[in-house]
This record gives C-alpha cells, structure tokens and sequence, in this order.
C-alpha cells in the first residue's frame, strides 16, 4: 500500500487546493496517470501516480486545501506487492535555499530610512538571533522558524503536528494569541486582532467593517504577497539607490528595427529586454548583488535566474523566473522573458518556473510611474523597478566638449538592495554600470 501526499510544488507553498479527482476508489491507474489537479498560490498542476494499482482510498475531497506532504490518497500495488510511501517532503519539509517569488517583491510601498549597515564586511550576514538556542534540535522549515523568530516563540514551546514530530505553520498560527508580534522597527509588542485574519496574511490589527463596506476575500496570491512583503521588511535592511538614465542610443535602435522585430517576434519592442541585458552583465560585475542570504552567510550565484514580476490584475502578482538568464542574447532574452509573462497570465507556470530566481526586476513604467521603490523577494538581495520613460531636455555634449540642450527619452532605475549584502558604494556602483551598459552599447551589434 502507498500513500499519495501532497507534493511540494514550489519552495515556499505550504498548501495546495484539490480542485479535482480524475480517479475514484476502486480504480485501476497506471504508472504516470493522472491522480489529481492541485492549484496552489504559485502554480495549477496535473499530479501524476507515481505507480501502478487500485485506489483504495482517498482522504481529501475536491475543494479541500490541505498541507503539503498530508496523505490524499492510498494505491494498492498492482502486483501485489507493498509499494515504498511517497517520498514528497513533509508538511514543512526545508525548502532548498533560494526563496520563491512569492510575488512580493515588486510592492509599491516605499522603502524604510536606510538603517545602519549590520554587518562590516560586504557579503556578510547577522548571526541567526539564537544560534545555539536548543531550539535548533526542533525539526521545523526555515519559513516556519522566521514566522517563530517574527512573533518571538521558541519552538520547544510549541506543541508539533506536522509528520515526523515537525513544527508546521499552523502550529505557529495557533500559538500567536500568546506570542503579540514584535514590531521590526522598535521591538514593541503589536496587538494582535480580535477577530480571524485573512488568507495567512501576518496579523495585523484588523478594521471592522462599516455599513456599505464590502469585504474581498484574499486571493492565495495576494495572501502569499503579503505575508512575504511584511516579512521582508522585517528581515533585510532595506536601502533604496535611484539614478536616471537617457535611452537615446537605445530608442534610435528600437526606432529603425520596431516594424521588423514586430514582423518576426510578432510583439514590440519594449526598453524592458535592453535594461536586462544591462542588468545581467553588470551583476557579473557585481556578483554579491546575484546572491540569496543563506544560514550562515551570502550565497554568490554563479548563474543569474532572472525573476520578472507579472501583473496578475486584482488576484495579484507572481514573478516567474528566466533560469540561466546570462547565456542569452537580446533576442532569445526578450522571448524567454515574454514566454514566461504569457504563461503567468494563462496560469500555465510549473513549479520550476517560480523557484530559484537571483535577481527580480519589476517594470512599472508601463503605468507612467516616475520612481518606485519595491520590497526585496527574499532571500534574495536587491530587486530593481524600471520606471517610465519621458521626453525630456537634457543637456548634451559633443566631442568636442561643447554642450546643448537636446530631447532625449529619459527614465528612473530604483535599486532597492540589502545592507547586510553590499554596501552604499558597491550598489552606487552596481546601477551606474548599469546606466553605462544602457547608454553605451552597440544595441544594433546586439541585435544582429
């Protein structure tokens, strides 16, 4: 007999919603059938049976949410022998270290007064707040130890129902009553609300409603956005570092060669691609701003997985992640960048298209924005917000020195970055390499 659980689709979910049984009690399925479809904060996706036998039992009904690793079904094996139990991880089974892209990254909210650095020596990052705290032995998820951290629980207080003795989040949730928040800013207690909170979001004081108000129930993604904005602020040191950049050189090229890229990629062509290849070929200049915060100190990556926030209209945000985002060209970045915006909106991500990202970029200039300062997807440590471009006066110099005022299509790039990763001047000059890269390049030669 094996038990299907519920799989771990995508780093940070925690819960998933069966939305249907394509397979009743008393089925035969073969190896690869398709058991159920689940539809998580992250992703919709089709389960497959990881053997072939009789469904005997299944213990989730559709509509249910239930927790990642909690048994839904059991299969008796069509040959009789016992078959091994699944091995999708527990309820709250560690994530590997890159965070998700729980969408938050790109709120507009704008970033805290700078704090001083936490750390003297660029990459390096605060001890954790308890390191040889017996709490350490508690089998519990990253995620869950940073919800106990937030609300300053020990975890040997709390009474474990997850598999395995593990710590699972609901845990937390139920100790909360007892445990008010600590707000990040002063260290003060924050009374917690009377009443229930919506979608897991981090509980607040709430508002009561008033005659007339009508209450819009979380979407899993706006829940998810939320709960990881807040905890975002709460774990980095937010900085924001802003510079504008004139796009004349890249304009002309989107001029001459529109109609063209229109004709064989059969959409415009946006200054989003050319801001992507800046950004990608500065961070190999800058690796420590490609990098995640790890236990002990900054993860370096090697590769950039460029995450790309996706506007999901009212239900929220999501941002789907280009991997190996440095071994592509303009072209092949632009198609990459659209293939994974185009799925977001169609709900046909997989869990690999939201996990691994390096590095977030959030373009809001489409909505005439001037500076926007967005909230770093942990673990990540800088996210960048590319912002209108305008028409503007500019002055311009010749070669030979002279200078004038000329009309130039002009914009903002605000990098929002943490202090524990790098400091002032390695993000100064992270973004001006950037600006660099975007006003210098042979565009055309990047094209050909």
């Amino acid at each position: 007999m094996a038990d299907i659980r519920m799989p771990q689709l995508g780093e940070t979910v925690t819960e998933g919603t069966i939305t249907r049984w394509f397979a009743s009690v008393g089925d035969t399925v073969a190896l690869n059938d398709v058991l159920f479809e689940v539809s998580t904060d992250k992703v919709d996706a089709e389960v497959p049976s990881p053997m072939a036998g009789v469904i005997t039992e299944l213990l989730a009904d559709e509509g249910e949410t239930v927790d990642v690793g909690a048994v839904l079904a059991r299969i008796e094996s069509a040959d009789g022998v016992e078959g091994a139990p699944s091995e999708e991880p527990g309820a709250d089974e560690a994530p590997s270290p890159a965070e998700p892209t729980d969408a938050a990254p790109v709120d507009a909210s704008p970033a805290p007064p700078a704090p001083a650095p936490v750390a003297t020596d660029a990459g390096a990052t605060p001890p954790p707040a308890r390191p040889t705290s017996p709490d350490a032995e508690v089998p519990a998820s990253p995620l869950v130890r940073g919800l106990a951290a937030d609300r300053d629980i020990d975890l040997r207080d709390v009474t474990a129902t997850g598999l395995g003795g593990r710590v699972t989040r609901a845990d937390i949730e139920a100790q909360f009553d007892d445990h008010p928040r600590r707000s990040p800013a002063a260290g003060n207690a924050v009374p917690g609300p009377t009443g229930a909170h919506a979608g897991g979001v981090v509980p607040y004081p709430v508002a009561s409603p008033r005659d007339g108000d009508v209450e819009v129930p979380f979407t899993r993604i706006r829940a998810a956005t939320a709960e990881h904005v807040v905890r975002s602020l709460a774990t980095s040191a937010h900085v924001a570092t802003i510079m504008e950049v004139d796009y004349e050189s890249v304009d002309r090229v989107r001029t001459a060669q529109q109609a063209a890229w229109k004709q064989a990629e059969g959409s415009s062509l946006t200054y989003l691609p050319f801001i992507a290849r800046a950004v990608i070929d500065a961070l190999a200049e800058h690796p420590h701003l490609n990098a995640s915060v790890g236990a002990n100190g900054l993860l370096v990556h090697r590769g950039v997985h460029l995450a790309v926030a996706v506007d999901l209209g009212d239900e929220g945000l999501i941002a789907p992640v280009v991997h190996d985002a440095d071994t592509l060209r303009l072209r092949a970045l632009s198609r990459a960048i659209r293939d994974v915006a185009d799925r977001a909106r169609a709900k046909q991500l997989t869990p690999g298209d939201v996990s691994g990202g390096t590095f977030t970029l959030t373009n809001n200039g489409s909505f005439g924005t001037h500076i926007v300062t967005p909230i770093i997807n942990q673990p990540q440590v800088a996210v960048l917000s590319t912002d209108a471009v305008v028409r503007k006066p500019v002055v311009v110099t010749a070669d030979d020195g002279t200078e004038a005022i000329g009309i130039h299509p002009v914009g903002m790039l605000s990098l929002c970055w943490d202090h524990r990763a790098v400091d002032g001047g390695g993000a100064a000059a992270f973004l001006r390499r950037v600006k660099e890269l975007i006003e210098t390049r042979d565009w055309t030669a990047e094209l050909s």
